[in-house]
């Protein structure tokens, strides 16, 4: 097992760590949308939450050896479905022929006021 970590993306904010490597697949930890730089949420609704989320993601993922071209199933998490289609437009921006296997949840609260969090697995070869 291997921990990954980068300074590209929000420090772990409890126990955990960004990413865990096992063997062939990294599992990253879910991401919430805040700013690497100042550990704050980003301004802004569903579409710029989740933006932040996936430039999160991307720098785990390439510390990690890989890229979001590699993620091969991802869990979002929100706290309003009916904000699901702007959380989608950007989902579907990232993923455009490459798409991996999905779960989407609605849950009552996620860390720090964030609407949506996403955790991904990262195949690498």
């Amino acid at each position: 097992m291997q921990v990954i970590t980068t300074q590209k993306a929000p420090a772990a904010v409890g126990p955990y760590s960004q990413a865990v490597r096992a063997g062939q697949f990294v599992f990253l930890s879910g991401q919430i949308p805040l700013a690497p730089e100042t550990g704050a949420l980003v301004a802004g609704g569903v579409t710029e939450q989740t933006e932040q989320i996936f430039a999160n993601l991307k720098a785990v993922c390439e510390a990690a050896g890989g890229s979001l071209s590699r993620v091969v199933k991802c869990t979002v998490f929100m706290t309003d479905l009916a904000h699901f289609q702007a959380m989608n437009d950007v989902y579907a921006k990232h993923f455009r022929e490459h798409k991996p296997a999905r779960s989407t949840v609605q849950v009552a609260a996620l860390p720090k006021g964030a609407s949506v969090e996403i955790e991904a697995t990262l195949f690498l070869e």
